[in-house]
């Protein structure tokens, strides 16, 4: 049996790497894609997916060298159940409603910005979070 997602999506932070016991480099990171569509109302309709990222090994420690909050990228990987409810992680936002987010255990990253856009200051055009919005 075999698995794959692929995401395109944007950094809600900054990554943070930090090392296993045995001395292994990862580097966590939150995604967010978005999608948008005209409701059966007629509204436009705006709906963002969540996904917390690791990358492993020597490629943790480019992606905490060259990633930063807003920067675009390309990610392969396999789903990683959460332990508790064997899905998605779920949580309560501030509001009291309810949100989900998915881990992914990444085998490939491409970055997809520009070499000007990644040196430019960070944060992009496409998505911009708050912190407040980011579930983790």
């Amino acid at each position: 049996m075999y698995q794959k997602i692929i995401i395109i999506g944007n950094l809600g932070k900054d990554p943070e790497m930090r090392y296993t016991p045995s001395g292994q480099a990862v580097t966590s990171f939150p995604i967010a894609t978005n999608r948008s569509y005209t409701g059966s109302d007629g509204q436009k309709v705006k709906e963002t997916t969540w996904f917390r990222a690791s990358a492993w090994g020597k490629q943790a420690e480019v992606c905490n060298n060259y990633l930063h909050k807003g920067s675009k990228v390309y990610i392969e990987g396999r789903l990683v159940p959460d332990a508790t409810t064997g899905g998605p992680r779920l949580w309560t936002r501030q509001d009291g409603t309810s949100g989900a987010s998915f881990e992914i255990s990444v085998t490939t990253v491409q970055f997809l910005d520009s070499r000007a856009e990644s040196e430019s200051a960070p944060g992009g055009e496409d998505f911009v979070a708050s912190d407040d919005e980011i579930p983790f």
